[in-house]
């Protein structure tokens, strides 16, 4: 892998990082706000962040993100600590702002700069992926940037809207925060970013993904991958890549995740 390539597969690490740190955040903010535009804006995206965190998982994957292990190893630590990052967030919305209303218009706020910061990483994937001669990563990225930009633009129409009502809001708030759910989702995504960065540990000193993995053949393997999460199947597909290779294990897990 030239110099080139291995850079584009740095910043594809860390734009995959950033959106299943996001799917979380999203997750948290959805459970906090009430419906209305807002709220279908914030699902919307949510529906486009999994799908982004998914192509450009593909994209590492052709790109042969596995062969090089440094590049796991950096890859592993940026996916924990958007992990850490999303769930230590997730509390902090709860008990900033005096009112419900306040506490949406902050959510949106910290959306803003979370839109601006992938618009940017995305427009240098595409200008590092031109000049190395990638135009498969570079029209990858291009696609996902549009959509950023577009929530971008929806979220800054959605601020005037949000902002108007604070001011009524701490007179008479009009909906209470503790039943939407969202105290519930907070702890779903902290045990569920605390596994994943568990996880990420585990695979970067080289573990089984499960105690006596290394027993199982192929099609045992097969059988246990059935109906597995995500955060799994990438576990098994990470440590197959640096140890065993096993082509038939790794197809598997890449069909399992295709359907999850």
């Amino acid at each position: 892998m030239s110099q080139a390539e291995q850079k584009i597969v740095q910043y594809l690490s860390e734009a995959h990082a950033s959106e299943v740190g996001l799917v979380r955040e999203l997750q948290t903010q959805i459970a906090m706000t009430p419906r209305g535009s807002y709220r279908t804006a914030l699902e919307t995206h949510l529906r486009e962040t999994r799908d982004h965190a998914k192509r450009v998982k593909e994209r590492l994957n052709t790109l042969g993100q596995g062969d090089s292990a440094l590049q796991m190893a950096v890859g592993l630590a940026e996916s924990a600590v958007s992990q850490i990052l999303a769930f230590g967030k997730a509390p902090l919305a709860l008990v900033r702002g005096s009112t419900g209303e306040e506490k949406i218009l902050k959510n949106a706020k910290d959306a803003c700069a979370t839109e601006a910061l992938e618009i940017a990483t995305y427009t240098a994937i595409e200008h590092l992926a031109r000049s190395a001669g990638d135009e498969i990563t570079a029209q990858l990225a291009t696609k996902i940037r549009a959509d950023e930009q577009r929530m971008l633009e929806r979220i800054m129409r959605e601020i005037p809207k949000l902002a108007a009502v604070i001011v009524g809001a701490e007179r008479d708030s009009s909906y209470d925060i503790t039943e939407t759910g969202a105290a519930d989702l907070v702890r779903e995504v902290a045990d569920a970013g605390k596994q994943t960065v568990r996880s990420a540990q585990g695979r970067a000193r080289g573990q089984e993904p499960w105690p006596g993995y290394d027993e199982l053949n192929v099609e045992e393997i097969r059988a246990a991958l059935s109906g597995s999460d995500e955060a799994r199947l990438g576990e098994v597909r990470s440590y197959e890549r640096s140890h065993k290779n096993r082509a038939g294990v790794i197809q598997a897990s890449e069909r399992q995740t295709a359907h999850a």
